[in-house]
């Protein structure tokens, strides 16, 4: 029976049901959206953060991006599944979102981004083109 335990202790760590066995397809920041008439949300899991000094959000060319750092705490021992570091999550926001109206809140461990959505801005336009004639040289002489 010792036997059989030290065989299959060393295994006892793997989740053989989940996606750990390849951790680098999971976002650092796992997020979820709602879109509704007016307005967008982004919620992002965020624990054991302090947000006035670890979080930074920033906005450009309608994409949002979130940095999160999560500094390791000093252990004696034990075994740790949590992930520390610097981690990003950039979101395309949808057309018609409103930068100005950006606002962001911090509770319980959840991040939650607003922002007001409304008719998306005209960005193209139609450019008309001007036909010139050339008109032929004539040579007197």
């Amino acid at each position: 029976m010792l036997a059989t335990r030290l065989r299959t202790a060393p295994l006892m760590s793997f989740d053989l049901n989940g996606p750990s066995w390849f951790p680098f397809t999971e976002p650092a920041i796992r997020i979820e959206d709602d879109l509704d008439e007016d307005r967008y949300t982004v919620r992002a899991e965020l624990p054991g953060v302090d947000p006035a000094k670890d979080v930074d959000i920033a906005y450009a060319d309608g994409v949002l991006r979130l940095s999160v750092t999560r500094a390791e705490t000093q252990r004696d021992k034990g075994h740790s599944e949590f992930r520390y570091g610097t981690f990003h999550r950039t979101v395309q926001l949808p057309p018609g979102a409103k930068d100005e109206t950006l606002s962001a809140v911090y509770r319980d461990g959840i991040l939650e981004v607003t922002v007001a959505v409304g008719e998306p801005r005209q960005t193209g336009r139609h450019i008309p083109v001007t036909v010139e004639t050339v008109k032929p040289v004539r040579k007197t002489g």
